[in-house]
């Protein structure tokens, strides 16, 4: 049976169930249980601390993990686990901060205490831009307060909105030290169990479903035969619309796939190419 995991709290934890809802599998109603069976589609699912997630997919205890890529490279697993695929939400960036004007480059850093709770994705980048004598302080929240605290110099926290660090006195500086979101991450190498047509490839062609379907919408619509070729360039589909004949031969219905954020202005642009009829749906599950 797959072993799946699933963060049991924080920012990721509902939108991850949600997920995972749509693309067909069980979830759990009652926050405080740790494990649930989806016989019927051959999954065990773990609710877990999200910082524990990698951890358990890295040793291989577990075949596929749904995390924050953050949480991820803070882990440091080595080659125990990778990325599979980003899941769209959950987007933050990981960045340095610190009292306005103090500080303008990672580079002033050297000689000077960094408060985070990542301490090991903090420490990796460090070493990666070659960064020395940093002194990282690990703290387990209320990062943002560090400095005020006088427990550190500067900062490295995932920012959002930037609203906190805002009312903290604060601001961030340097170049994004990583863009997170929610990743479904695998075990690697001979534990993996993606690739050989098991549950774990099923899945990751779910999730693909729900993504798609998230972002795309049907779009129908009937068109002049003579503008099929300019109304098909702007609806191309994913792989080409489907064109079916009318009662008056002059005309056709299309129908095709189009990202959800352009529905308006192609709606506007098939309007004015002399399209009637123009309908959209949303789609409730797919498979590209």
């Amino acid at each position: 049976m797959l072993r799946v995991a699933v963060p049991n709290k924080g920012a990721l934890s509902e939108a991850a169930m949600s997920m995972l809802s749509e693309a067909g599998y069980l979830q759990r109603r009652d926050r405080k249980e740790l494990r649930l069976i989806d016989e019927a589609n051959g999954v065990e699912f773990f609710y877990l601390r999200p910082k524990d997630v990698a951890v358990f997919v890295g040793q291989g205890i577990i075949d596929l993990g749904l995390t924050g890529r953050d949480l991820f490279a803070d882990a440091r697993v080595g080659h125990g686990a990778e990325e599979a695929m980003g899941l769209g939400f959950g987007r933050a960036s990981f960045r340095l901060a610190a009292p306005r004007g103090i500080f303008s480059s990672a580079s002033e850093l050297r000689g000077k205490r960094v408060a985070t709770t990542y301490d090991g994705l903090l420490s990796s980048w460090l070493e990666e831009q070659g960064i020395e004598d940093v002194d990282v302080v690990h703290l387990d929240g209320a990062v943002e307060s560090a400095v005020s605290l006088g427990v550190a110099d500067a900062i490295a926290d995932v920012v959002e909105t930037g609203n906190t660090l805002k009312a903290a006195g604060m601001e961030t500086f340097g170049e994004a030290i990583l863009e997170s979101e929610a990743i479904l991450i695998s075990a690697s190498g001979e534990r993996t169990a993606v690739g050989d047509g098991n549950g774990a490839d099923r899945l990751i062609r779910r999730i693909k479903g729900v993504l798609t379907a998230r972002q795309y919408v049907m779009m129908d619509y009937d068109i002049r035969r003579e503008h099929l070729e300019s109304a098909a360039a702007i609806t191309p589909g994913l792989e080409s619309p489907t064109i079916s004949p009318l009662a008056d031969e002059n005309w056709v219905a299309v129908r095709s796939m189009v990202p959800a954020q352009q529905t308006n202005q192609l709606m506007d642009e098939l309007y004015d190419l002399g399209a009637r009829a123009i309908l959209v749906t949303t789609i409730h599950a797919c498979r590209v």
